[in-house]
Order: structure tokens, then C-alpha cells, then sequence
């Protein structure tokens, strides 16, 4: 059988800029696409309770008052650089217990913090940030071209989406400025706008050249692939199948979510319609948009940003509890909220690991997995969210492959740049620089 063209095919399904995954069948005689390297960013916005989150600190006592980078108010020392075997999981990392060994808890970084703004000001937007303190002229945020776009020069220059901006905050209520609400920058005062709408990620990604009326992406794709199944082998006619059912599973979802809305909107509630919309429904939604995305090769790089720092507005946890709650708000009161704050860390790495999860899924043309060739990151700007200490970071390092070792827990030692971090990272993904904003070296115990 004579191989198709798989641009050829893309080209010609009734118009629909769509990709698909990797298929031996689709391959062209004698040649062999060389499996890309993915990295992404999962930012969760208010820090986490450290009691559950950092291993050893479970009986300490809850701090209290602006901390600052200030590490001896908690009453101990950060212990010098060790790296271990990251056996059992703290109860906030428990839902990571079966991808455990793809993963790599990092403590002891700091994030720089250039005074001038309130403390969550800088958390977002600097998170990824590429300046070095008091550099950038004008502003008083230490921010420049974020790691992201940084990479996606290098990585990002054949895929349709250099990167992609994922939110997962949907309200419309402004009250903060668009440096709480972003991760992703093209340059110091230049947003790189996120889609918080999984419909118009949808419509992005997999747009038609011509007007959709009738019919929706997926079907103007299967009329067109039906002459196509015939010639795939009986594993790429699997795999085939498996990629148009995940597409049309995120479609159903978004229906019932629309149709959700709708009902939502007849209703009259104190609180924004968006703040009763369930949450983990809403960001697994847009975590798939983002899994498929990276799995077909329509961008290498992305950044998911499951909400914003300091917003008030509640948002309804599934099962959590029975009304829409404000995270921000709760996490200043932590000694009588504790619990709750606890089932919201746990319910965002619930989150995460279902990402980790599907990526783990997806198996590659070489025989590994989407994970394996994807750096994922877990983080957040603050080490504690009731007292806004910006040094020990909550960091996860997840994927990656036989490029890093995983299943570890590494501590660094006290005053570690984050930046060390993102330096690393980016040598891993290709590019040659010894330095990213106040970097003072590479994490070598992370490299395999």
C-alpha cells in the first residue's frame, strides 16, 4: 500500500484546519518525524496551606502576618540540598499517588520580589517572568518576554500556535488589573491574551476556512475520513477512532456546559452566574483542549492558569462544599478555614494529575507517551497564601522522560532563584544560554 501523504490529508478535509496524531499508516515511505519536545505550565493562583502540602511541616504551627521572603518567622531554618526518594506523598500531593513516579517535588525556591506592588501583584505575571529586578525601566513589576515565548522561539517556529494561553477564570468582573490574571507576557506592559472560553479555544483550534452553520468541526472531518479508515492499519484505525471519540467527548462537554449557562441565566443569584458553574468540569474541559493540542502537534508550548490571584469572586468546587466560595478570602482567615483550604489545594492537584494522567495516556510513535516528552509544571507564585511569603515555592516538575530523573523530592538550599529552574528547562528544550533573569545556575540533581 502506498503510503498518504498525512499533509495531503490534512489539507483536504473539507476545509478544516485539523491535525491528527502521529499514524505509521500516514507515514511517508522511509521516513520518520523526530518526536517533539512539549513543555506546559499549570499555575495555581493564592499559594497552598504548607501544613499539606510540604513534607515534614504537617504539625507546624500556622504562621501568621505578611511573611514576606522573611524564612526564619517560621520558626526553622530551610534545610540545606538534599534529594531523595519521594516515597509518601503528602495529603495534598495524594492524588498524584499513581503517577508518582513521573514526577519531581522541588522545595526551597524563591521567587524575586521587587518592591513597589502589592505581594500578589507580582505572582502571576512574574512567574515566569525573564527580568532581573529593578532592570526594566519604567514599571514596577520585574517583568520582560516570558520563559514560554522564549522557548516557543525555539521550538515553536513549525507548529501552527507558537504557544498557547489557557484560563480558567471565566468571570467578567474586572476588579483587578490584567497582572493578576496573567502568566504569559510577549514583553514588559505586552500581554499575551489567554482563551478562558472553551467553546473559542475550540473554534481556535480546530477552525474552518469556511462558515460552520450546520455542522461542527468533527463531522465535516469523519465525512471527509471515511476514505481514509480503509487505509489505515487495524492499530492506526484504533488509535484513529480513540482521537475522534476524545474530540467529540470535549464537544459534548461543552454543550452541557452551554446548556448549563443557559439555565443559570434564568436564575437570579447574588453571586455571577459563572460562580455556580462546576469547577472541575470547567478546567478538565480545558485541560483536554490543552492535551490535544500539545498531542497533535498544533503547539508545543502552553501555559494553563487555573485562576487569578486575589479575585474575591466565588466559585462553586464540586463537592466541596455547598455554595460558591472565594479562595483569596479564605486564605486569610487559614486558622478557622484550614480544612476548606485543604480540600481546595487537594481539588487543584486532583486536577493536575488528571492532566499528568491523560498525557501518560497518549503513547508516541517511539513508543513513549505524551508525558514522557513533555515538561509539566505545577507551581505558584506564593509559598503560603494567608501569609505572602514568596520564598519555598510549591513546585512539581512532572514528564519529562529519560531527559530528568523523577520520582524525587529535591530541597535546595534557602534563597534558590525559581529562575534556576526555568533555566534548566530551557537548556532542556535546546536552547544555549547560561542565564535567565537572576539565575545563578542550573538544578543538576534534576538532569538525567
Amino acid at each position: 500500500m502506498r503510503p498518504l501523504s498525512r499533509r495531503k490529508f490534512l489539507c483536504g478535509v473539507g476545509g478544516a484546519a485539523l491535525t491528527l496524531p502521529f499514524m505509521d499508516s500516514l507515514a511517508l515511505a522511509g521516513t520518520r518525524q523526530a518526536i517533539a519536545k512539549r513543555m506546559a505550565y499549570f499555575y495555581v493562583p493564592i499559594g497552598v496551606v504548607r501544613r499539606g502540602f510540604f513534607p515534614g511541616e504537617q504539625d507546624d504551627t500556622i504562621p501568621e502576618g505578611n511573611l514576606g521572603d522573611v524564612m526564619q518567622s517560621l520558626g526553622k531554618q530551610n534545610p540545606n540540598f538534599y534529594a531523595k526518594e519521594l516515597t509518601s506523598l503528602t495529603p495534598t500531593l495524594k492524588p498524584l499517588e499513581s503517577i508518582k513516579s513521573k514526577i519531581t517535588l522541588i522545595t526551597g525556591m524563591d521567587r524575586t520580589f521587587q518592591q513597589g506592588t502589592d505581594v500578589h501583584a507580582q505572582c502571576a505575571c512574574c512567574f515566569l517572568s525573564s527580568a532581573k529586578p529593578y532592570t526594566v525601566q519604567g514599571t514596577a513589576w520585574p517583568l520582560n518576554r516570558t520563559l514560554d515565548h522564549i522557548v516557543a522561539d525555539q521550538i515553536g517556529t513549525q507548529t501552527p500556535f507558537p504557544t498557547l494561553e489557557f484560563s480558567c477564570n471565566n468571570h467578567r468582573d474586572n476588579k483587578e488589573s490584567i497582572y493578576f490574571d496573567n502568566i504569559s507576557w510577549f514583553g514588559t506592559g505586552h500581554l499575551a491574551p489567554s482563551i478562558r472560553d472553551p467553546r473559542q479555544m475550540y473554534r481556535r483550534l480546530f477552525s474552518t476556512q469556511q462558515t460552520r452553520r450546520n455542522r461542527d468541526v468533527t463531522d465535516l472531518v469523519l465525512e471527509d475520513a471515511r476514505s481514509l479508515k480503509r487505509k489505515l492499519g487495524q492499530a492506526d484505525q484504533h488509535k484513529f477512532g480513540e482521537y475522534f471519540e476524545s474530540i467529540r467527548a470535549i464537544e459534548k462537554q461543552m454543550d452541557r456546559l452551554e446548556m448549563m449557562r443557559s439555565e443559570l441565566n434564568k436564575v437570579s443569584f447574588d453571586e455571577p452566574t459563572e460562580a455556580y458553574m462546576p469547577r472541575g468540569d470547567y478546567i478538565r474541559l480545558m485541560g483536554d483542549l490543552m492535551v490535544v493540542a500539545l498531542q497533535t502537534g498544533l503547539t508545543n508550548v502552553a501555559t494553563f492558569m487555573v485562576g487569578p490571584e486575589r479575585w474575591d469572586t466565588p466559585y462553586m468546587f464540586d463537592g466541596l462544599f455547598d455554595k460558591p466560595r472565594s479562595h483569596h478570602q479564605m486564605s486569610h482567615n487559614q486558622t478557622n478555614t484550614i480544612d476548606e483550604l485543604l480540600k481546595i489545594d487537594e481539588f487543584h492537584m486532583q486536577q493536575y494529575a488528571y492532566l499528568l494522567n491523560q498525557m501518560d495516556q497518549i503513547q508516541e510513535a517511539d513508543g513513549t507517551t505524551l508525558l514522557d516528552n513533555t515538561l509539566f509544571t505545577y507551581g505558584s507564585g506564593l509559598g503560603d497564601g494567608s501569609t505572602h511569603q514568596y520564598n519555598d515555592l510549591p513546585i512539581i516538575v512532572g514528564g519529562g522522560g529519560r531527559r530528568i530523573k523523577s520520582g524525587l523530592h529535591i530541597n535546595m538550599p534557602e534563597g534558590t532563584p525559581l529562575a534556576n529552574l526555568w533555566l534548566t528547562q530551557a537548556n532542556l528544550m535546546g536552547l544555549e544560554t547560561d542565564e535567565f533573569a537572576d539565575s545563578s545556575g542550573t538544578i543538576n540533581a534534576i538532569l538525567a
